[in-house]
This record gives C-alpha cells, sequence and structure tokens, in this order.
C-alpha cells in the first residue's frame, strides 16, 4: 500500500524554529525598548504585574538558580500590519518606523518590569534593594541608608548609583558591592526565540498558544487584532481612563488582586450596551459583574460604538463616584468594587440625571446592600433591584 506524504510534513521537519534563538542581556534589551527597536503589538494588554510581581522578578533574577523562562518575539518584515506601540505610555508607531523591529509575542511583562527599572519609573520608587536583608522590598517610608531604590540601582545611568551613595555617606561602604549586584543584574541573559516575519494570523496563533490563560481584557483585544480592528485600543481608550478615575478617589485598592481587577471595566459596560442597543431593556445576565462580561458581542462594534459604550460608562463612572464622595460613603466603597459597578450602571441607565432619581432611596441602598459571598445570581438580582428603586 503507497501512501501519500504531503510534502510539508517534509519541509516541517527541515526547519528548526529553535536555532534562530540567541541570549539578550537585560541591558540591551532595555536599550533597544528605549531606542524603539523592541516593540509591543497593539493586542498586548497593558502592564499588568503589581509590585510584588516585579520585586519576585527581581529577587529571582538576583537569586534564582534556573534562567528565567524564554521571552519570544516577532521579528517585523513586510507580512506585519498590526499597529506596534511603544512599552509603557503605548504611543502608536507608523508601521513604515518598525521594519526590522522585534515585536514582543511572551514577555512584555518581565521586560517592561526591567525597563522600568531602567528608566527609573517613579511607579517604583518604593521597591529597594535592602542590603542588609540581601532581597529586594517594598517599602512605604523614605529609604534607610542601608536600602537602595531600584531605580537608581539599575538606572540606565551608573553615576546615579554613585551620585546616590555620596549624597548619603555610604560610598566607601557600599559602592564596589553594589556594582557587583548592578553588573550581575544588567547583564542577566534571557534566551529570546526570534520568528521572521510572522503574518497577522501566525503571530495571533502564536500568542493564542504562548497565552492560554491569559484574561478577558486581553482576549477582547486579540479579537479585535482578529477582526482587523486596529483602530481601537481598549486599554487607552478605555480601561487606562476608568482606573485612572478610581485612583483620583484613593480607590485604587480595589484593582488588587491583578487576577480579577482586569474584568471589571468590560463587565460596567454592559449598561451602557443594553441602554445604546438593546432599548434600555435590561436583561438579568448583562449585570456588571465579572461573569457576564459580553466579549463577542463587544468585538462585533465598530469603533465609533465601542467609544460610545466607553464614554457613556466612564460618564456614569464619574457621577457614580461623585455620589460616593458627596455622601461620605468612600470607606464602605472601598472595601468592595461591586459598589463601583453598579452604581456606574444605575446613573448610565438614568442619564447620568440626579432629577431623574430618588437620591434618598440610592442613599439608603448603599447603606444597605450587602456584598458577600453572593451568588451570581444573587449579584444579578440587587442589580435588578437598583434599576427599580
Amino acid at each position: 500500500m503507497v501512501v501519500n506524504i504531503n510534502p510539508k510534513l517534509s519541509e516541517a521537519a527541515a526547519f528548526n524554529p529553535t536555532k534562530q534563538s540567541q541570549t539578550k542581556s537585560v541591558f540591551d534589551m532595555c536599550q533597544d525598548i528605549e531606542k524603539g527597536a523592541i516593540t509591543l503589538p497593539l493586542y498586548q494588554r497593558d502592564l499588568s504585574w503589581n509590585d510584588n510581581k516585579a520585586i519576585a522578578l527581581f529577587n529571582y533574577e538576583m537569586f534564582g538558580k534556573a534562567p528565567v523562562a524564554p521571552i519570544s518575539m516577532n521579528k517585523i518584515g513586510s507580512s506585519n500590519e498590526i499597529p506596534q506601540i511603544s512599552f509603557i505610555d503605548r504611543e502608536r508607531i507608523p508601521l513604515e518606523d518598525t521594519l526590522g523591529n522585534l515585536s514582543i509575542v511572551d514577555g512584555q511583562q518581565r521586560l517592561t518590569t526591567n525597563y522600568k527599572a531602567y528608566s527609573d519609573d517613579p511607579t517604583f520608587s518604593k521597591i529597594v534593594l535592602d542590603v542588609t536583608q540581601a532581597r529586594f522590598k517594598a517599602i512605604k517610608h523614605n529609604p534607610h541608608d542601608n536600602q537602595i531604590p531600584v531605580g537608581v540601582l539599575l538606572n540606565k545611568d551608573q553615576r546615579k548609583l554613585r551620585d546616590y551613595l555620596a549624597a548619603n555617606s555610604t560610598l566607601d561602604s557600599m559602592y564596589p558591592p553594589l556594582l557587583e549586584v548592578r553588573s550581575k543584574m544588567s547583564n542577566y541573559n534571557y534566551t529570546v526565540h526570534i520568528a521572521d516575519d510572522l503574518n497577522e494570523d501566525e503571530q495571533i496563533e502564536w500568542f493564542d498558544v504562548l497565552n492560554t490563560a491569559g484574561s478577558r481584557v486581553t482576549g477582547i483585544q486579540l479579537a479585535f487584532s482578529k477582526l482587523k480592528l486596529h483602530d481601537f485600543d481598549i486599554y487607552t481608550d478605555y480601561s487606562k481612563p476608568f482606573k485612572e478615575k478610581l485612583v483620583e478617589y484613593g480607590l485604587e485598592e480595589l484593582f488588587t488582586p491583578f487576577s480579577t481587577s482586569v474584568s471589571y471595566p468590560i463587565a460596567s459596560l454592559n449598561p451602557a450596551y443594553e441602554v445604546l442597543f438593546r432599548g434600555g431593556v435590561h436583561k438579568s445576565n448583562y449585570a456588571p459583574i465579572p461573569s457576564d462580561t459580553r466579549e463577542k458581542v463587544l468585538v462585533k462594534l465598530s469603533k465609533e460604538n465601542l467609544n460610545r459604550i466607553g464614554n457613556l460608562t466612564l460618564t456614569g463612572l464619574n457621577t457614580a463616584l461623585k455620589f460616593v464622595f458627596d455622601h461620605h460613603f468612600l470607606t464602605l466603597v472601598s472595601k468592595k468594587i461591586d459598589y463601583v459597578l453598579y452604581l456606574t450602571g444605575y446613573f448610565v441607565f438614568n442619564n447620568n440625571d440626579f432629577d431623574s432619581i430618588s437620591e434618598d432611596k440610592l442613599i439608603e441602598w448603599t447603606k444597605n446592600v450587602v456584598f458577600e459571598d453572593n451568588t451570581n445570581k444573587e449579584r444579578r438580582e440587587i442589580f435588578s433591584n437598583l434599576l427599580n428603586l
């Protein structure tokens, strides 16, 4: 019996992509990020690691006894159609300026963490190396003499470390060992797997394989890429402003742990979707809770309509936070984000207009509602009852 063998099998067997791998040091990659030679594809989410994750990485790079997992990049060629953005600020980069760049498929969080130390990002100002305890850690106060800010220790400019120690009169005793630490950390090598000129579908397939446990937000942005919707960035256009509004009121702790926080802004879009595209009729499984997020519905909308529901939700969020602040509920609300999500949805359904609501009833609802170990059915009923005040 003769078996027909597809020639693709032999072609695949003859090509070994792992031979394209190379090693790159942390500082080499940070320098490439700084000059724009390493970029991010639009579908990558924003920085999701909190300080504890960043600290864990620094400690592992310093004390770990096995290599950190490889980083995967795509070398951009003529086949690329995915918009590229810069690290941290997510600024769009013209496609014609990215030819030959390395685009991150897997490893963004690790590279961004190292780059924030390299560039002395202010968000890392309370992360230090404690030389007495021999570990990186977070502090709440100004650094003691035995604590060196990571943005000084691993700064791209070595003079920052020398000047910092001189200003604190510890140059003689600490400078030599800290130089050794700096050398170890800056020259820490990652294995980098590099693919050559993957087209959009191939990049997304690779990303899917490497990120099977990715967040809902990433899933939505990835779906936008699959539909070639390249003119909407859910992070900069919606998710980031959502979080920034909470920070304004001192409620940033509501976004920890990250494993659940990524779904909050997306869940909050449900009421605006119902108001704008379902005639203002509420269906129980469109409650503003993470289990009811509607990714498949959202990715079918145009950029214009995505902006409409995003803007309506952000307006509702602003009204809800003002209500919470004006009635001295910040301490209560700081314990559960459900208050924010539900009140935002309530104001979206009521056109953000206090004249159309019974403010006394809303105050009583906020005082008396119980968010504790509720089932999804109970959480949906709470929102439906709120809308019927």
